[in-house]
């Protein structure tokens, strides 16, 4: 089974340097339309089984503008499993000024999950948000060739690299998924998975 992820289209959030987990879906942006555009012409010829996407809006807008584009086009299905990190009280708060505040604690968060303290903002567990996701990519095993998943940053990247055997410590390590970005994971056996692309977005070039 070959898994394609992406990150959803940048958002105004995502502009305005926002954090923007399960509880925060501001709207795309007019040009991350046509980059997303593009890259649904790019993907628009793989014969894929299914296209699920985050039940948050940035992702079904981005799931469907990709569908719109596929050859012929699928059926986008909404998922919660999908969802971004529920990040609680940080929800919506500037990025810059809460690294002013809690600088470890966001260097956490963006580089060494092990130390990041969830309990601190009110916010889902790296555990919960790496199993609900990489739970869901499991079940799919057996079921699907070829599946195209439109999701989040920060929690399909610590998904992902949980799915490959990374620690805690590393599964941010090198920071986040570009926005619009590809990356494909393949397993033969629906518990090991093996790394093909990681967060493309040379089709935008």
């Amino acid at each position: 089974m070959k898994i394609y992820l992406i990150r959803h289209g940048k958002t105004q959030w995502n502009l305005e340097g926002r954090f923007q987990g399960a509880s925060g879906d501001s709207p795309l942006l007019p040009e991350a339309k046509k980059s997303v555009k593009k890259l649904g012409q790019y993907l628009a010829d793989i014969p894929f089984d299914a296209i699920y996407s985050s039940d948050l809006h940035r992702a079904i807008t981005t799931a469907e503008i990709i569908s719109q584009e596929h050859h012929p086009p699928l059926l986008v299905q909404k998922e919660a499993s999908l969802r971004e990190w529920d990040l609680g009280t940080l929800e919506g708060q500037k990025i810059s000024i809460m690294e002013a505040i809690y600088p470890k604690q966001m260097e956490a968060f963006s580089h060494n999950l092990a130390r990041f303290d969830h309990n601190a903002f009110d916010a889902e567990s790296v555990y919960h948000t790496t199993q609900r996701i990489g739970h869901f990519i499991k079940s799919l095993y057996g079921k699907k060739d070829s599946i195209l998943i439109v999701g989040h940053g920060a929690s399909l990247t610590a998904a992902i690299r949980s799915l490959l055997g990374y620690e805690y410590a590393k599964l941010r390590q090198n920071g986040g998924l570009d926005n619009a970005s590809i990356t494909i994971l393949e397993t033969n056996d629906g518990q090991n998975f093996k790394l093909i692309t990681w967060n493309d977005t040379s089709y935008d070039k």
